[in-house]
């Protein structure tokens, strides 16, 4: 009897053990510094500062990165490393050294940004662009609505040239229902 008691006490005090340290290490406070620079880009650390990969070079003219904090704070996000799915989804990835507006030219860019994936799934992506689209004077969902009224004038104009697609009817029954639905445009 003692023996499985004390086993069940051992087993017990395992459990707490596993507990405490997945509570520790769910909430670990980041520290751009100390990333990795496979989980720099579009991170943001425990203060709420957004972390920036950074390229520096050595005496041997190599370069290297580094993840630092940036001076550019995100708003209502603190501790968060962004997912693999997000970068994918809104066109960008970790190897991306820097924090900058330009991609906002990008209509490609701007099109997966705008896209629903993007821009209501990734909610620190899209803090990020609607901080840096309005410190370019752009409000974010303006320049949105613009793009999704561009693609629509481009369909319509490829419609209107005699290069549109064949008629539904002529597409086969199979393949018409493999056919994923349109993204609204709200």
């Amino acid at each position: 009897m003692a023996f499985y008691a004390a086993l069940r006490t051992s087993v017990a005090m395992l459990m707490m053990l596993v507990v405490t340290i997945q509570h520790t290490s769910a909430t670990a406070k980041i520290v751009c510094e100390q990333l990795h620079k496979d989980k720099c880009a579009f991170s943001v650390s425990s203060s709420g500062t957004r972390c920036v990969l950074e390229q520096r070079m050595t005496h041997s003219t190599s370069t290297e990165y580094e993840c630092k904090a940036s001076e550019i704070a995100a708003a209502h996000l603190s501790n968060w490393i962004e997912t693999d799915k997000c970068l994918e989804a809104c066109g960008l990835n970790r190897n991306m050294v820097g924090i900058s507006s330009d991609f906002l030219l990008e209509p490609q860019f701007v099109k997966k940004l705008c896209a629903t994936q993007c821009y209501h799934g990734c909610p620190n992506i899209l803090n990020l662009y609607f901080n840096l689209a309005a410190g370019e004077g752009v409000y974010l969902p303006k320049l949105c609505e613009a793009q999704r009224a561009s693609s629509r004038r481009a369909m319509a104009e490829i419609r209107s040239s005699g290069l549109a697609a064949a008629p539904e009817a002529s597409i086969p029954a199979e393949i018409q229902g493999a056919l994923p639905p349109l993204p609204s445009s709200s």
